[in-house]
């Protein structure tokens, strides 16, 4: 079996690596070094997402005739290996991989038409109105009310727990048009202008200081009825095939592979003065030989679902294995790294994790440190804190093994 990569293939590899040089900025390197969630700061994710567009290469997944890239499922990995190895940014995905790909499934064409060049261009920065303050996991019982008036909907409610709402134009919305026996029933998908009056955001600051997360109050908001995707009433169908290309709309593997090899690194740095090493410890060893099987085992999926993507179609029940496996994985290397670093994790945290600013009582650096210990310019605990959040947001990892097992298996 021939395992190299064609000479398209190589020389699309080095076209990306050329573009990398030149549009990945020592500034954007180091946001993506410094990165503790799956979100950079609302700056940077603009930053990049305008270089990107410009090559044309900032929705490659999406079909070809709405502004993707005509790749194929190799040429696909290669670009999130190579974003992955040079440590770029992410871009925010409510747009690209969430609100973009559920207009071309269910969009009207003037919805295609007015929607999908501004996500491309970067002049709609959207956020998600799904969860609420009761109801997160049970997304069902959702209660946030859209009555008709005439040609419009008037929307009261809450949303809590929106990433970027502080930033977002555009949000798109699920909400409660009729009460029937079945609480999935009667829930119809909305988008809503952020600048509508009766729209108020407030913003969730966490402990660190950061402003990521926010809630949305809804009073009295009228939302013209052009503004549904899909049909009155059965938004909860649309919900989840967003929700295919949320779990399942990108690569984990790449940057698993990635933060891998890094710890292995770290393992083989010193601890201390006597030389000791934990990458000589057999049982730390086989722990990273195992990790390594994960990920390579998550990659072959990864392949099958780029296929799908690729050729128009959505991921499907594999998205929830995809998800739960990708953050399950994620949060073993956060505690392979923990490991790595040992107590030099604790007292370090960057300077630039969060977004306007420093952490505050955190003094900034003063750039003549040095370092002591293996890595010691990684944010490892913090990023260990930030990804317990991975088996919960999208759906609780709980809820993916009960939707593999009633779609795949049948029971």
């Amino acid at each position: 079996m021939e395992l190299g990569l064609s000479a398209k293939d190589a020389a699309f590899r080095d076209e990306v690596r050329l573009f990398l040089d030149e549009k990945l900025t020592p500034e954007l390197r180091e946001t993506g070094k410094l990165m503790t969630s799956v979100y950079a700061d609302y700056e940077t994710t603009m930053t990049w997402h305008k270089a990107l567009f410009e090559k044309g290469w900032v929705a490659p997944a999406w079909p070809v005739e709405y502004g993707g890239c005509d790749w194929t499922v190799t040429q696909h990995y290669i670009f999130s290996s190579e974003l992955a190895a040079a440590g770029a940014p992410s871009l925010s995905p409510m747009g690209l991989g969430m609100c973009g790909p559920v207009l071309i499934g269910y969009g009207t064409p003037e919805q295609k038409a007015h929607y999908l060049p501004r996500i491309l261009n970067g002049a709609d920065f959207w956020c998600q109105g799904y969860s609420e303050p009761g109801s997160g996991s049970d997304l069902a019982s959702l209660q946030m009310s859209a009555v008709e008036d005439g040609d419009d909907f008037i929307c009261n409610g809450q949303k809590i727990w929106t990433t970027h709402a502080n930033y977002a134009n555009r949000i798109f919305n699920l909400v409660r048009t009729s009460k029937e026996d079945i609480p999935q029933r009667g829930i119809t998908f909305i988008l809503i202008d952020m600048d509508t009056p009766g729209v108020k955001v407030e913003p969730l600051v966490m402990l660190s200081g950061e402003h990521i997360q926010n809630q949305i109050f809804f009073t009295d908001a009228r939302v013209p009825k052009k503004n549904v995707v899909g049909k009155v009433g059965e938004g909860w169908t649309v919900a989840k095939y967003l929700m295919q290309f949320e779990r399942g709309g990108h690569a984990y593997a790449p940057g698993l592979h990635n933060r891998l090899a890094r710890i292995a690194r770290m393992a083989a740095e010193e601890r201390g003065g006597d030389g000791a090493r934990l990458a000589d410890d057999a049982g730390f060893a086989a722990k990273l030989a195992a990790a390594s099987v994960e990920i390579t085992a998550l990659e072959y999926t990864e392949h099958r679902i780029m296929s799908a993507l690729s050729n128009g179609e959505a991921p499907g029940a594999e998205s929830s294995l995809l998800k739960t496996r990708g953050t399950e994985v994620s949060q073993h290397l956060t505690e392979l790294a923990l490991d790595a670093v040992a107590y030099y994790a604790l007292p370090f945290q960057p300077h630039a994790t969060r977004p306007g600013g420093p952490v505050p009582g955190v003094p900034k650096p003063s750039g003549n440190e040095k370092p002591v210990g293996p890595d010691y310019s990684w944010p490892v605990a913090a990023k260990y804190l930030n990804d317990r959040a991975g088996s919960i947001y999208a759906g609780t990892n709980e809820i993916q093994r009960n939707i593999m097992a009633k779609a795949v298996l049948g029971l």
